[in-house]
């Protein structure tokens, strides 16, 4: 049986230029497009088809505005869904050729450093900008119009509402979503997005100043780590995800980073001192397998190890291990350390914490520290 191929999707930053191309095109022509050609920045093109088209008048000008629900394809995400759209207005005397790109209602507001949009800027990135000019470029060069200027509002109905399911605040993003993409194409299962994130997040922290940063795999044991850490700041705490190899390699290249504190509850331990590069895609039969030979290097009880090789998950081996055979649990530290020294390349310290799923320390490999930072 051959497996689905699955559907790729377009980005918020392709949403945008295609909203863009459809208004100024309304603009220029008074007629409404049901769909529009947009070029990725890989050069592959695209029809992507406008929801809804409008035009206006206020005191100083005639705008149009259209509006494209962003599609994912097969790897949906947050804004999977949404309604991306372009407010678009036009100078009835010859200008410059300039385009003014602005962020409306919905898109957020850089207001940390260390992103790759200035602070003070719309969080529309360099990828979607290109689009976006482009894209008026085309609508220009076919209406002979390339000597007048263009404003871009780029707006986004939902972006505040969907802004709380993300780490845009986090990152320093207020007030809405980021327009994304690096090409405008959304390949399913590259985690492309999330690894952007991951590394956008050290970005901040450097430009705040962290030396170290504190990696969860997510929000609950973030909670827990910022419990550990209280006086670190919430720029040092980055979400990696299952992305144990890829936050390490982006730790790794980061400048002026010294150490990564790695804190994670112990069935994504066992995944990470196994060396799985990405979490989630261990099987629980081979992380039993491995984690029963390790009881038996470690404590030749052939009970524990029968127990833990039956067991459904390390949640449910974990019952067995703790607390009667701490030294078993040193071993699966000590091996998320030595695998994550080979991902960052040695480039920075690591220190490793493990938490019992109460968020109990049960594991530092800070010898000086025994579980309190």
């Amino acid at each position: 049986m051959t497996q689905k191929e699955l559907r790729p999707g377009f980005t918020t930053g392709a949403a945008a230029a295609a909203a863009t191309k459809a208004a100024l095109f309304l603009l220029l022509s008074g007629k409404s497009q049901d769909r529009v050609n947009i070029r990725f920045l890989t050069n592959e093109t695209c029809v992507i088809q406008i929801n809804r088209s409008n035009l206006s008048k206020n005191l100083s000008a005639v705008l149009a505005e259209s509006f494209v629900i962003k599609d994912a394809g097969d790897d949906p995400d947050v804004t999977h869904r949404a309604e991306i759209g372009a407010r678009v207005s036009i100078s009835e005397k010859k200008g410059t050729g300039t385009v003014t790109l602005l962020g409306g209602r919905g898109v957020g507001v850089v207001t940390k450093p260390g992103l790759e949009v200035e602070v003070g800027r719309p969080a529309i990135n360099c990828g979607p900008e290109e689009m976006i000019r482009e894209a008026v470029r085309d609508v220009l060069v076919e209406f002979d119009r390339c000597d007048r200027d263009v404003n871009v509002e780029i707006v986004v109905p939902k972006g505040e509402e969907l802004a709380e399911k993300t780490l845009n605040a986090r990152l320093g993003i207020q007030g809405g979503i980021s327009i994304l993409g690096t090409t405008g194409i959304v390949r399913p299962m590259s985690h492309d997005a999330y690894i952007a994130t991951i590394r956008s997040g050290i970005s901040v922290a450097q430009a705040m100043d962290a030396k170290r940063l504190v990696f969860t795999t997510g929000r609950r044991s973030e909670r827990f780590a910022m419990g550990l850490f209280p006086d670190d700041s919430e720029e040092a705490f980055i979400q990696t995800g299952d992305f144990f190899k890829a936050s390490l390699e982006a730790a790794g290249a980061a400048t002026g980073i010294d150490q990564v504190i790695i804190t994670v509850f112990f069935g994504k331990a066992v995944k990470m001192a196994m060396g799985f590069p990405h979490t989630h895609a261990a099987k629980s039969e081979l992380t039993m397998k491995k984690l029963s030979l390790w009881a038996r290097e470690v404590t030749g009880d052939e009970t524990l190890v029968a127990n833990i090789a039956g067991s459904n998950t390390a949640r449910h081996a974990f019952t067995y291990i703790h607390p009667l055979h701490p030294d078993l649990i040193l071993r699966v530290g000590e091996e998320i350390k030595a695998s994550a020294l080979g991902f960052c390349h040695n480039r920075v310290a690591i220190r490793a914490i493990i938490f019992d799923f109460e968020g109990r320390v049960v594991f530092d490999s800070d010898p000086c520290r025994k579980g309190t930072p």
